[in-house]
This record gives C-alpha cells, structure tokens and sequence, in this order.
C-alpha cells in the first residue's frame, strides 16, 4: 500500500486551485495519479541541488508526499506545469512561511530547460498570488551557481536583496543563495507596462 492509497481523496485541495493557462503551458493542481510522472522529472541531480527541499534521489514516495501536502493551507497554491497536451514538465507555486512574505518556489524537468516555459509558468502564478491570494510581496531564491534561475526572476520582475546560506537536501548542506523579493505595487507596474508596449 503506497501513501496516497491511504490518503482520502477529500484531503486534497484540487477544487479550489484553479487551472491558469498562458501561451504555451497550463497550471493545474497536482493529482494522485501525477506520482510516477513528477517522480520520474524530478529525479536528477541538477534539479535537487538547486532546489531547498528535492531530495535526490528522488522515489516515488517523495512524490506521493509533495501531492498530499499540497495545497493544504489557506493563501497556498502549488500547481504542476504542463504543455498544453497535458504533458507535465514541473511544478511551481507559493508557499506559506510563518512571519514572512510567501515564497515562491519552482522547478522544471531537465528537458524543457532554457525554452521560457519557466518565465511564462510563473508569470500566471505571481499574478494569481496577488490578485486572486492577495499577497502582498513573494520572496524566492536562487542558487549562486544557478545564473539561469535568477534570470527568470528578474524577467518576473524581482529584485535582488541579498545572499544568504540555505540547507539544500539533496546535498546535506549549506550553499549560498541569492534573495529575491517582489512588491505587488511592482508587478502591477510591469504589468501596465506590458500593456503599453502591446498598444503601442
């Protein structure tokens, strides 16, 4: 018996997280039976020693742990990403820390690196976080040694605060990881701004 056997499929929050699109890629709520696949994306070594809390190696357990605690707490929302087939590339979403802006994490399959999809996926999620969450201000990171990651958070509109060291799991220690924080007042600015551009 794996663990989502004994999880109630009335834990999950799937209802009330709805589906974003954009151009190229869909968001939707993780699902019991996206196990095998996110498991299967998520094991590589690249992608666990850029993230916080990707183990490496990844099983299918680790999977089946990240869908049932997803989207339990109010103001949370964690979404897979897909290409419009249905077919799932990563995860991305916000997250909820005690006495801090909400932090906004993702990652994509070592395949659809480097083609924007993480860029597009995280613009639908920044501007759900704001508008439908009513964030205020999202935090996110990125390793020193990961330049393409912070390049889709300053394409996202967020600005550097600082480095600081950060436990990553799949390497059982330390690293250096750059800060990054975003004001809805900001994103509502880039927001207009994008529009302009488009009328023009």
């Amino acid at each position: 018996m794996t663990l989502l056997e004994q999880i109630s499929p009335e834990t999950f929050r799937e209802g009330s997280i709805p589906v974003l699109e954009t151009k190229r890629v869909s968001l939707r709520a993780p699902r019991l039976e996206d196990a095998k696949t996110v498991a299967g994306l998520a094991n590589d070594r690249r992608i666990a020693e850029n993230t916080a809390r990707i183990p490496h190696p990844y099983k299918l357990t680790d999977a089946e742990s990240f869908i049932a605690g997803a989207n339990k707490s109010a103001g949370e929302a964690v979404f897979l990403v897909t290409l419009r087939d249905g077919t799932v590339i990563g995860a991305c979403g916000v997250v909820n820390i005690e006495g801090q802006p909400s932090e906004l994490g993702y990652w994509l399959g070592v395949a659809y690196w480097g083609k924007g999809y993480a860029t597009e996926a995280l613009h639908a999620v920044i501007d759900y976080a704001f508008t439908d969450l009513e964030h205020s201000a999202l935090q996110a990171g990125a390793r020193v040694t990961n330049p393409a990651s912070r390049r889709v958070l300053e394409k996202c509109g967020f600005q550097w605060t600082g480095v600081g060291l950060y436990r990553i799991r799949a390497l059982s220690s330390s690293a250096p990881i750059d800060r990054f924080r975003l004001e809805r007042g900001i994103w509502s600015a880039i927001k207009g701004w994008g529009r302009m551009k488009k009328v023009s």
